[in-house]
């Protein structure tokens, strides 16, 4: 198996405008194109932005996730302010496409992001404050509940003013026959830090002596400092001009004219195989996030579990995608991301069933809540992986961060309306709680994958295929003529 540096060996420069100063074999001369970026400086930034990822994990670890549930619960947080806990990260990413304009005309990714992100993650010193007031002047718990979703609000909208600005950044920087492999690889090493930090900082906060609230609040003290450092690992990563692609657009003579009339998201909405693509990600984000949000609440809460416990799942949520990810990154790039997203879609559209019926009991917590989390990281890790490279596939080369930033903000719209409604319909006693919040879900889960049949995606393989490869029999007739059909 080739590793990632003997491909980059064969891999193409790629052609962006190198801004930070670099050494001098760092840089491809060309006179009349755009410097490139040599395999020694790509492989250089690949490695910057591996360890940026470890460090951001971490941080998004202590600012979220369970650990934030559960400070929130013992602040006395009511299902539907966890319903706003994330639904409002979600729908920040509605600002990703004046995010998406405003970075286009900058002439640096590194440090636009760096502006956005920066402040954003100071942010959260405030709540360190705001925890230390409240541990020392004991002032009403409801009020840090709302502190707490105010920061979140701040800092998530400077956040969706960035997002496609970094992940136009990765786009550039990786080739594009590395890209399932490469972040494949990425999100493992975020897995490890997971998988080993999750239960660590879990036992933290249950283990500090000054109880559970003050315990998170000097873990988030340290978080943000780790935050802080995977933003300084950006410096050693080769940096982007986005004018580049715009001064080429502009030179084709059949380019749009940069100062139309016609707003540029109406030429986006008219490409029908994105628009499908929309479709999909956007019923996609409502039904996973109408109960994701809610699995470690009903832990927590309706099955009393303590936060150690629940910390383990995370972990196996992470240690399964540690395992898997590499494995669906070289499987994304031999077979496309799309085949890829509808067979594994379908099993991650029932697991909130697996749900309905777990207890507190010995067989449900060392059993079955494992296996669900198995699952759910092991697969779910395909999900990820693809969802974000399928939009670089798709996306033109000369504009990404409006088709992302516009992707973004379908999904955040959607996914906060999916987290805000289920906070609504937990607590209403006609659909049965929690375990009808989750048959729902499942349900338009696989309705959400319809529209992802009739998407294209280049270097795809029609799914009778993939099956041929994984399965020992070869798939019937009606299968492989229906999905040329969808193709």
């Amino acid at each position: 198996m080739k590793t990632l540096s003997e491909l980059l060996e064969k891999s193409p420069p790629i052609e962006v405008e190198v801004i930070k100063p670099a050494p001098a074999s760092a840089l491809i001369p060309q006179t009349d194109s755009p410097p490139k970026i040599s395999k020694q400086a790509t492989r250089t930034s690949l490695k910057a932005s591996t360890i940026d990822g470890v460090f951001a994990t971490i941080f998004s670890n202590i600012t979220g996730g369970v650990l934030l549930v559960n400070f929130l619960l013992q602040l006395g947080a009511t299902p539907v302010e966890i319903g706003l806990l994330s639904s409002i990260p979600l729908l920040a990413n509605f600002l990703q496409p004046l995010g998406a304009y405003l970075a286009d005309r900058t002439s640096s990714r590194h440090w636009y992001t760096m502006i956005v992100f920066g402040p954003s993650r100071l942010l959260w010193l405030i709540l360190v404050a705001g925890i230390t007031w409240f541990c020392c002047s004991h002032i009403e718990s409801h009020q840090l509940v709302i502190w707490t979703l105010g920061i979140i609000v701040v800092t998530n909208i400077l956040g969706g003013l960035g997002g496609c600005a970094w992940f136009s950044w990765m786009a550039a920087l990786v080739p594009p026959p590395l890209r399932g492999r490469y972040f494949g690889l990425r999100n493992s090493a975020g897995s490890l830090a997971n998988f080993l930090s999750v239960p660590v900082l879990g036992y933290a906060v249950s283990a500090w002596p000054g109880g559970g609230i003050q315990g998170y609040g000097v873990l988030l003290f340290l978080g943000v400092i780790i935050g802080l450092i995977s933003l300084a690992c950006q410096f050693w990563m080769v940096d982007v001009n986005p004018q580049v692609y715009r001064a080429g657009k502009a030179s084709s003579p059949h380019a749009e004219n940069p100062d139309s009339l016609q707003p540029k998201i109406f030429t986006i909405l008219k490409d029908s195989n994105f628009l499908k693509f929309l479709l999909y990600v956007g019923l996609w984000t409502f039904a996973v996030n109408l109960s994701a949000p809610f699995f470690n609440f009903y832990m927590l809460k309706n099955l009393e579990l303590d936060l150690t416990t629940v910390t383990i799942y995370a972990s196996l949520i992470a240690g399964a995608n540690l395992v898997m990810l590499v494995f669906w990154g070289k499987l994304a790039d031999r077979v496309g991301n799309r085949p890829v997203l509808l067979l594994v879609g379908v099993l991650i559209a029932v697991t909130p069933l697996f749900w309905l019926g777990v207890g507190n009991d010995i067989i449900s917590v060392w059993i079955w809540l494992p296996l669900i989390h198995l699952i759910w990281g092991g697969f779910g890790a395909a999900l990820d992986l693809c969802n974000s490279n399928i939009q670089m596939e798709i996306a033109p080369l000369d504009r990404p961060s409006q088709y992302f930033a516009i992707a973004a903000a379908v999904t955040g719209v959607s996914g906060g309306l999916g987290a805000t409604a289920g906070g609504f319909l937990a607590q209403l006693d006609i659909i049965g709680g929690l375990s009808g919040l989750f048959a729902l879900s499942a349900a338009l889960r696989l309705i959400a994958l319809f529209p992802l049949l009739f998407v294209r995606e280049p270097r795809s393989k029609p799914i009778a295929h993939v099956i041929e490869k994984i399965l020992p029999f070869k798939p019937k007739a009606e299968l492989v003529s229906a999905e040329k059909m969808a193709v």
